[in-house]
């Protein structure tokens, strides 16, 4: 979740309601500093190490470090032709990182001449492109921890039912409940009260920058479940328990049928 993806409070679509009248443009930036220590990894090498890091918001976005230059290994990125154009933030000129023997074509860009002049003397990397990330001395997965975003786990004694076409695939009066800022309600279920004969694991697998790395699971030809087998500190309670897609199911709480989400959470 970020401040500028939609629903959020500077999205231009807020979920909730302001006393006054508070409207984003349709293309909102917000740069912000970060107090953490950002250092980035690639082939053996650190080529940012910085405490001056700053977190740019975007509408539509999620949040991406930009580095000071001077934080950077500039010794180690070559300059390229190659140029793209935004127009909030102006023409972004790239860099291809080379370490250890290895080469990330245009993995870094910037805006030498930035439309919003705070950008000026600050470069981004491409998250994937990249070895490790960290903040402080911790490794960070999928992308930058949003100061902003959280996660609330509790346990309930809401009765759910999840069902694809008539068949149930799990129905529980335990469920651990995750909220997290900005997501649906994600019900999860233990084992014992989830029909696990009609899943199958699935290969596929994510990771969430707040959970961890997720393992799915199918039924029939899709995934429509997931599991967290060792999540991260603040989802700890969700150890090995299954969580269905409500954008995949029927799921139903409390004998209510609950509303899907909109397809961009799919």
């Amino acid at each position: 979740m970020s401040l500028t993806l939609p629903g959020a409070p500077l999205s231009g679509q807020p979920a909730g309601a302001f006393n006054g009248d508070v409207r984003a443009p349709r293309h909102l930036l917000y740069f912000e500093p970060t107090p953490k220590r950002i250092r980035v990894e690639f082939g053996g090498e650190t080529i940012a190490d910085s405490t001056g890091a700053h977190l740019l918001f975007e509408t539509g976005i999620l949040p991406l470090y930009y580095f000071p230059v001077a934080d950077v290994r500039m010794d180690l990125l070559r300059r390229t032709a190659h140029t793209t154009h935004c127009p909030v933030k102006g023409d972004a000129a790239y860099w291809t990182v080379s370490a250890g023997g290895r080469t990330a074509e245009n993995a870094v860009w910037g805006y030498p001449e930035p439309i919003a002049p705070w950008l000026e003397g600050f470069v981004a990397f491409y998250w994937g492109a990249v070895d490790a990330w960290y903040e402080e001395d911790e490794q960070v997965f999928g992308h930058p921890h949003d100061p902003y975003s959280r996660i609330d786990v509790l346990r309930s004694s809401r009765r759910v039912k999840v069902s694809v076409d008539g068949t149930v695939l799990a129905e529980s009066a335990r469920p651990t409940i995750l909220f997290e800022t900005g997501l649906p309600v994600r019900y999860y279920l233990p084992r014992e009260d989830v029909r696990l004969d009609l899943l199958t694991p699935s290969e596929a697998t994510s990771w969430c920058a707040y959970k961890g790395q997720a393992g799915y699971w199918s039924y029939g030809s899709a995934d429509v479940a997931w599991t967290y087998e060792e999540p991260l500190r603040e989802a700890a309670p969700v150890r090995d328990l299954i969580c269905f897609f409500n954008e995949r199911t029927d799921v139903e709480v409390d004998g209510r049928p609950q509303e899907r989400p909109p397809s961009r959470w799919s």
